[in-house]
């Protein structure tokens, strides 16, 4: 058996993150090859995601990221097991990796496409390879999305403090000015999101099935009243679920006494232009 060298340990370390012990071990069964030793590090974590495979990851990190011109913007969930290891220098240096790559993707959506992007010079998933063997729980990209402006506006972002939930919103401009202008109105309506979690921007966006689901429920609460106002009973419920369900419809949190659709209309007309919410996208861990 190859003599194991405290220096050696210590160069492994330094190359894997990985504990002391470990490393010397690896190097012990390897005879002192340091690419063997690293592969048979790796493999740790791959036999760790494979035995925890049917594990739930409950606990975690969003992170988001934006371009220097602020006209991309992407947001990731980076889930694991418990809290302490979401907590943990290992998983936070993760989520910092995967933050820097998802800008990158060669897809708007998915989290496959943040697996195979490379950070620091290889693939993303052989980042969270590595980190499974030093935290030895499963770890997984949960959602991924990108938004591109293809034109004036704003991507508003904002992640809460817990770092467990985040909010992206696409504002479309008239022009420059108005993007200036309604930027700090933007921001104020992600962080509505994250507080009022709307199911849609407006009620054409509204899923069909949700609202017949909606007039279902509606019309059992008033099955026992007269035929001839029922309809418009129900009519009145779907009403005052699009109302408070819908984004640009909802009270605004900063301001009560008007909607986030006229919040963001006053800051655009007083720039002398128009915006208007086009998407918005909200992940929550947990």
């Amino acid at each position: 058996m190859a003599d194991i060298s405290a220096a050696l340990v210590m160069k492994l370390r330094k190359m894997s993150g990985q504990g002391m012990m470990d490393c010397k071990k690896a190097l012990a069964e390897t005879d002192g090859d340091l690419d063997k030793a690293m592969e048979m590090l790796r493999k740790k974590g791959l036999a760790t995601m494979e035995k925890r495979a049917g594990r739930d990851t409950t606990e975690g990190r969003v992170v988001c990221c934006k371009s220097q011109d602020g006209k991309t913007a992407a947001m990731a969930t980076l889930c694991c097991e418990t809290d302490f290891v979401s907590k943990s220098d290992d998983f936070i240096s993760l989520a910092d990796k995967m933050a820097r790559c998802i800008l990158t993707c060669n897809a708007e959506e998915g989290a496959d496409v943040v697996l195979s992007t490379t950070v620091d010079g290889k693939p993303f998933s052989e980042h969270i390879t590595d980190t499974v063997s030093k935290t030895g729980e499963k770890t997984e990209v949960g959602d991924y999305k990108r938004f591109t402006l293809p034109g004036a506006g704003i991507v508003a972002t904002y992640v809460h403090f817990n770092n467990k939930l985040g909010v992206m919103v696409e504002i479309e401009c008239t022009s420059d000015d108005v993007s200036k202008a309604v930027k700090s109105v933007g921001n104020d309506i992600a962080m509505h999101v994250t507080a009022m979690n709307p199911v849609a921007v407006d009620k054409e966006g509204v899923d069909p099935d949700v609202l017949k689901k909606e007039r279902t429920i509606a019309r059992e609460q008033v099955k026992n009243k007269p035929e001839n106002i029922i309809e418009k009973i129900v009519d009145g419920k779907v009403a005052k679920f699009l109302k408070d369900n819908c984004l640009v419809e909802q009270s605004f949190v900063k301001d009560d006494s008007k909607t986030v659709g006229q919040a963001l209309n006053e800051a655009a007309k007083a720039a002398g232009g128009q915006a208007k919410i086009k998407r918005f996208v909200r992940f929550e861990i947990g």
